[in-house]
């Protein structure tokens, strides 16, 4: 029960805040673009509770990734629909991407401090917590980014690729959409997806954000994830 505990004091800030940010830039895009649904819900703001997701929330700390509910977006009401849909879709793993930036940043500015300054006593024990979950938030927030650029709509890559995609070619790849998640599902459980492309990708994203401080990312993650 302890060990439950600690973990979940690292995680639960970092992935609430990657999964709620994540969908309110979706929202908050499509309104500068025209749609202002999401708006109209209250679903724009940075309260998780209106973006949660039970069993999503549960999969983040199980293992590693989960999901919120969906920020609706009617396309229909955006001013160019199918060059819009492109910067509404990326937004959501570019604000992730953002976070693990950030993340990664302060991490590196903590162990500056703490070659400079003494990090006992109370310094260190609030240094400590906050580089864990700085640690997991570049993790997560990666790992967000990168599972969600998988071209397969529903997923933001698989939007993006509509967008792109010739009129024609737009609505023949739209049509597997409602076969998505079925398809992610074959893709991550029973391909090599993760282990060739999703973990190589993460492994190059935080070796170059985190510089230095990748060992502790992955301390931390291999403490959490087991």
């Amino acid at each position: 029960m302890e060990n439950f505990l600690l973990k979940l004091s690292i995680m639960l800030v970092p992935a609430l805040l990657a999964i709620t940010c994540h969908e309110v830039s979706h929202g908050y895009v499509a309104s500068r673009f025209g749609d202002q649904t999401a708006r109209s819900l209250g679903r724009l703001t940075l309260n998780p509770l209106k973006h949660l997701d039970i069993i999503g929330t549960i999969m983040v700390f199980l293992v590693g990734i989960g999901w919120a509910k969906p920020v609706p977006v009617d396309f229909r009401n955006l001013r160019n629909p199918k060059k819009d849909m492109i910067w509404v879709a990326a937004a959501g793993p570019a604000t992730n991407f953002l976070l693990a930036a950030v993340s990664a940043g302060l991490l590196r500015l903590i162990a500056l401090l703490d070659r400079t300054i003494s990090a006992s006593g109370v310094t260190g024990l609030l240094l400590e917590p906050i580089a864990l979950m700085l640690a997991f938030s570049l993790y997560v927030n990666l790992l967000l980014c990168l599972f969600n650029l998988i071209p397969v709509p529903p997923l933001d890559g698989g939007r993006v690729v509509v967008g792109i995609l010739p009129y024609r070619q737009a609505v023949a790849y739209s049509r597997i959409e409602p076969y998505g998640m079925i398809i992610i599902i074959v893709l991550v459980f029973f391909t090599k997806i993760f282990t060739y492309v999703l973990a190589p990708l993460l492994d190059l994203g935080i070796r170059f954000l985190a510089g230095p401080q990748s060992a502790l990312v992955y301390t931390v993650t291999s403490f959490l994830m087991r």
